[in-house]
């Protein structure tokens, strides 16, 4: 009952209060068991508003964040999702509990298989294929409806956005150094695309991601 109370209270306090106001985002956090996807020496963390060391040097989001993530990328049922950054598996397994088709690609070898673990026999969703890989060599071109990228981008890279489908969208954070601008990329028919800022935020960057150069004296 403890672990309840404090799901709600994350669920209420944390998420909501920070403007998701999707109902179907709200019970998608309340049952995909964020503590399933936390390490256990940090168990006690599960529900609180900070981010939770992975192996790897690695972080779990904040719930918040998460929560504006998803409501942000407006998975309709059905769609092929690629998430650049799996961690855990906490992200990929909301993702497909809204109904995406996710496959999700994980630098580290070890933090693949840990998430590998956590999302096996999850009882709702679609499974999720977990890839081992780097993200910053994807080179395919209007394959996905929705892309996800759960570290930034010091320099925005358009490769991501050229592996949208018409009409597809990317969520994805940019910026070199706090504070960062969260942004969904939507892309058109035309090939053209359109970038709508969301809000400020700060987290680790892409690992491999093209970042600004030195200037040494």
């Amino acid at each position: 009952m403890l672990t309840e109370a404090a799901r709600e209270q994350m669920v209420d306090q944390q998420v909501r209060a920070w403007d998701v106001l999707d109902e179907r985002i709200l019970d998608t956090l309340r049952a995909v068991r964020r503590e399933r996807f936390v390490p256990e020496r940090w168990r006690e963390l599960s529900f609180a508003d900070t981010e939770i060391p992975l192996p790897c040097g690695k972080r779990m989001l904040r719930p918040m964040l998460v929560g504006r993530l998803l409501q942000a990328v407006e998975l309709r049922g059905g769609e092929q999702v690629l998430e650049i950054g799996t961690g855990s598996g906490y992200v990929s397994a909301c993702l497909a509990l809204l109904g995406g088709q996710v496959q999700t690609i994980e630098l580290h070898p070890e933090m693949a298989e840990l998430a590998r673990e956590n999302l096996q026999g999850l009882a709702a969703g679609s499974p999720v294929h977990v890839v081992t890989g780097d993200g910053m060599e994807l080179d395919e071109t209007q394959r996905y409806d929705v892309i996800v990228l759960t570290a930034s981008l010091p320099i925005y890279d358009s490769r991501f956005e050229r592996a949208l489908r018409p009409g597809g969208r990317l969520f994805v954070v940019v910026g070199a150094a706090a504070p960062q601008r969260a942004c969904l990329v939507r892309s058109a028919s035309d090939g053209d695309s359109a970038s709508e800022p969301l809000f400020e935020t700060s987290i680790e960057a892409l690992e491999g991601a093209l970042r600004p150069a030195v200037f040494r004296f």
